[in-house]
């Protein structure tokens, strides 16, 4: 929650994935407010009761939400789509724009690998920022069950990751209402 927070105002990216996983760790948990103050909760050493009690919250909030929006297998919560939505439009804005042809190229530069990866999606294709965090989501799961990950998916995943960093400090400067009044780019 309070992670949650802080990388929310600071790396739109980073919270992003961060909450990802939290979704699948309340799924993994059974959506069960017991076992997530169990195996997660009670874990956080060095917080106040107060503190505990607004994390226990936080989560049964999210459970809630994941139970109206019948997202308990999977998918993800629409706070989290809003957000994949906002960085399209964000995403469509600067390509557009002639001030930030870096940005452009950048995000011509990782087009190749956005459609390999919606090629290999299937049925299940997602847009192309979307697909940027299925596939560094799906590194983080793999290395989490230490899986091997191939030397061309570590590369891609590099240059996605570079080109998320830039929109995600786009999207701090577009929030604060900066990014498109001075030519810093």
């Amino acid at each position: 929650m309070f992670t949650a927070s802080e990388k929310r105002k600071s790396n739109i990216a980073e919270y992003l994935l961060y909450m990802w996983q939290i979704e699948d760790l309340i799924r993994a948990n059974g959506l069960d407010i017991d076992k997530i103050h169990e195996n997660i909760i009670s874990r956080y050493k060095g917080l106040s009761e107060q503190q505990l009690k607004q994390m226990k919250e936080w989560y049964e909030s999210l459970i809630d939400m994941m139970r109206s929006e019948n997202v308990q297998q999977s998918g993800h919560l629409q706070m989290n789509k809003n957000i994949i939505l906002q960085l399209d439009e964000l995403n469509s804005r600067l390509i557009r724009d002639p001030k930030f042809a870096a940005y452009a190229a950048e995000y011509y530069h990782v087009l190749p690998y956005i459609v390999e990866v919606r090629a290999k999606a299937g049925e299940n294709k997602s847009g192309e920022i979307e697909s940027c965090f299925n596939i560094l989501y799906g590194i983080l799961l793999l290395r989490l069950q230490h899986k091997e990950i191939s030397k061309e998916t570590l590369e891609a995943a590099g240059v996605i990751s570079k080109f998320l960093a830039r929109l995600a400090a786009y999207f701090v400067k577009d929030e604060e209402g900066t990014l498109f009044q001075n030519d810093d780019k």
